[in-house]
């Protein structure tokens, strides 16, 4: 592979502007143009153009394509693997440390309501959900924390992927995020995810009700050396416990709920009814200006967190940021608004920023 040295004062500092700089220049060097490079990989040549000037993370795929069009052996793909594409994201430092250990671990177990896990989550359901968050005023961050959070996706479809199992409370399913093409077309990306060998989506049904005893997120990851440690995170921070008999604990908790939960064949049947429902639903989105919005009861004034329900539109339940009422609504339907309440009541709000 042929090896230019960086230099220059107007080379970026950021693990993808370097990553970006090494690939044109290892392009300039084969004689190829950007936009046969495009053509061959295939991709736009704007997509590409962004990635070599490092505004945009590669993915594996497309790194695996520009490592065999550009004959480099294999050593483009072990750069892109090495590097910390979290490093210039500003996410909480406990949060850095869940992804550091996350892209170790031969086994990941989740428990997710109500949104999708970020490990399944596509670009434009990702995009929406970090946009209601605490980014949403910053489009530059945005567009890091999607591209940090789709870049940990990799791993599922690489040579080492690891055993992913995913329960999802029916909230996640039946809250809209982004509009019904954005919903439809994530739980259809499920229905793909589920069908890897290596991944194994269950849902948890309304159902259930007070036996499913998490009040958040909950995430047990095992490392190469066996080791187990149990995350939990919420508006505000991110737990690890790894002590082995609390952990044992949880994991006993949550065997006891995957049994509880639908089987996966199950899971991917409601799925599909559910996708079904959102072809019949009004693909504009509905008119809110004349809606009545309250705070709802449970709102943590005292951290600044205030949320606004409109109870006058029929079949739905918009959702807002009392800080930001010109901002998006979060749209859900009325059984899953209901569970999301009895979830919040129970616990604590899972954060949706990363």
């Amino acid at each position: 592979m042929t090896r230019v040295p960086p230099s220059g004062p107007h080379l970026r500092s950021s693990a993808a502007g370097l990553f970006g700089t090494l690939l044109r220049r290892t392009r300039e060097a084969r004689k190829m143009s950007q936009g046969e490079l495009a053509r061959q990989i295939p991709c736009s040549r704007p997509h590409l153009t962004r990635i070599e000037n490092g505004s945009r993370v590669p993915q594996h795929p497309l790194v695996t394509a520009c490592d065999r069009i550009l004959e480099t052996g294999g050593e483009l793909l072990e750069i892109w693997e090495e590097v910390d594409w979290y490093a210039q994201v500003d996410h909480p430092n406990w949060f850095q440390r869940f992804v550091l250990i996350e892209a170790k671990a031969t086994s990941i177990q989740e428990f997710q309501t109500p949104w999708i896990s970020g490990l399944l989550q596509t670009e434009a359901y990702a995009r929406a959900l970090i946009s209601l968050g605490n980014a949403a005023d910053d489009p530059r961050q945005i567009e890091e924390w999607v591209a940090a959070r789709l870049a940990r996706q990799h791993r599922l479809t690489g040579p080492d992927a690891p055993l992913l199992t995913v329960i999802l409370g029916e909230t996640a399913l039946r809250q809209t995020v982004g509009g019904p093409q954005v919903m439809h077309d994530q739980l259809q990306h499920l229905l793909r995810m589920g069908r890897l060998p290596n991944v194994t989506i269950q849902v948890a049904p309304f159902s259930l009700g007070e036996r499913v005893r998490f009040g958040s997120s909950l995430i047990i990851l095992t490392s190469p050396d066996g080791k187990r440690r149990a995350y939990s995170e919420s508006l505000t921070h991110g737990r690890f416990d790894e002590d082995p008999q609390r952990v044992q604990r949880w994991q006993r908790r949550y065997d006891l709920l995957r049994a509880e939960a639908l089987s996966a064949q199950d899971s991917a049947r409601l799925i599909r009814s559910v996708m079904e429902g959102l072809l019949n639903m009004d693909s504009t989105t509905p008119d809110l200006s004349k809606a009545s919005w309250r705070k709802a009861s449970y709102s943590d004034h005292d951290a600044g967190n205030c949320i606004e329900v409109a109870e006058n539109v029929p079949g739905l339940v918009p959702v807002r940021d009392s800080k930001d009422p010109e901002g998006p609504a979060l749209l859900f339907r009325p059984d899953a608004w209901q569970s999301f309440v009895t979830g919040v009541r129970q616990g604590e709000l899972p954060a949706v920023g990363h």
